[in-house]
């Protein structure tokens, strides 16, 4: 059987990480890397990661995408490049036009109809003409603070309500994720970005919202967020973001959903970079008020870097395997590891 066929769109912090963990499965291989940072084009991708190539065919990092992803080229496509389904949607068009199958990082595709209905139903169509599936997914909006929760129901006759919790570090996060984040800005800078919008924080409250209650039943009727600075009294650097004392280091993102004019989905999200240099200590919480009740810690924080990379590259054969159409996490099989010959897995 041949291998699984991969191309990746985007090859920074994201993009590169999936192409390294692509690199140690077996049953993989990557046919194509689409980027436009000028330090990257034409460039192997096995120098850019400091791989061992081995005997694998080389693969240099191309500007133009039509070469990448041509029809035929590849059985799944990677996009990471964006956040918003507005703006990931024409890349996921000329995709799936082509004939590949769609795995996204972008957190507003974890369930695009939730800010997107429109954009959701043409890209269902879309993927329903030419025979493939499309999937947004990540650590969060796509498993954490919605998916998790949803499983952990299972256990229950009965949901009162759910809240999510998710103390985690930015700190493996690429530009893009701190410049949505306000990291680095004064306190000023970033009520400014709020009122204006400019300002993204967490993007992905309204997905899993969105996810939690289709899944339980329920009809949100109103849905709500915040923002609130989280200002540093030391320095702090991470690879991608710096923040001096008395600036910006995160944001502390809050969200509900309400159903009957009632909150029945809580959000809270304090993130930020380096948490611990000022003693705060990273975990993941659910706790489901019902019957019976359910609580759960994990602590520290499942890493939001390497979580993100592990989902993307673990649903791909669930991608592929899937019917035709638009997918959320809550159409396909749980995730899990895939330790094996990604092969197998494929449904022939």
């Amino acid at each position: 059987m041949d291998n699984i066929r991969v191309a990746v769109w985007g090859f920074g912090a994201m993009g590169g990480g999936i192409a390294r963990v692509l690199l140690d499965k077996k049953g993989v291989e990557i046919t194509g890397v689409c980027d436009i940072h000028p330090q990257r084009v034409g460039r192997s991708i096995f120098e850019l990661l400091n791989v061992e190539r081995g005997d694998r065919k080389d693969v240099l990092v191309c500007d133009d995408i039509n070469k990448v992803a041509a029809k035929g080229a590849a059985d799944i496509c990677v996009i990471a490049t964006d956040s918003f389904t507005k703006k990931v949607f024409p890349k996921i068009k000329l995709v799936v036009e082509n004939g590949i199958n769609v795995v996204c990082t972008a957190e507003e595709m974890s369930y695009p109809k939730a800010n997107q209905p429109e954009l959701a139903a043409e890209m269902d169509v879309l993927a329903k003409a030419n025979g493939v599936s499309i999937l947004g997914t990540g650590i969060n909006p796509g498993l954490m603070m919605d998916l998790l929760a949803v499983c952990l129901t299972g256990c229950m006759t009965n949901v009162e309500s759910v809240q999510c919790r998710r103390v985690n570090s930015l700190s493996p996060f690429g530009p893009a994720v701190m410049e949505e984040q306000g990291v680095g800005l004064s306190v000023k800078a970033f009520e400014q970005g709020v009122e204006d919008g400019s300002l993204a924080g967490h993007v992905g409250f309204a997905e899993s919202v969105g996810m939690i209650a289709e899944a339980l039943g329920w009809k949100v009727d109103k849905f709500e967020q915040q923002m609130k600075p989280i200002v540093t009294t030391v320095d702090r650097k991470s690879p991608y973001g710096f923040a001096k004392a008395g600036d910006v280091a995160g944001v502390n993102m809050t969200g509900q959903g309400y159903v009957n004019g009632e909150i029945k989905i809580d959000m809270i999200h304090p993130q930020q970079i380096e948490p611990e240099m000022e003693g705060t200590h990273t975990g993941d919480y659910i706790v489901l008020k019902g019957t019976p009740n359910v609580n759960m810690a994990i602590n520290p924080e499942v890493d939001g870097g390497i979580g993100t990379i592990a989902m993307i590259v673990n649903m791909i054969p669930h991608v592929i395997n899937a019917r035709p159409g638009l997918k959320t996490m809550l159409d396909l099989p749980v995730p899990r590891a895939i330790m094996g010959d990604m092969r197998d897995m494929i449904e022939r």
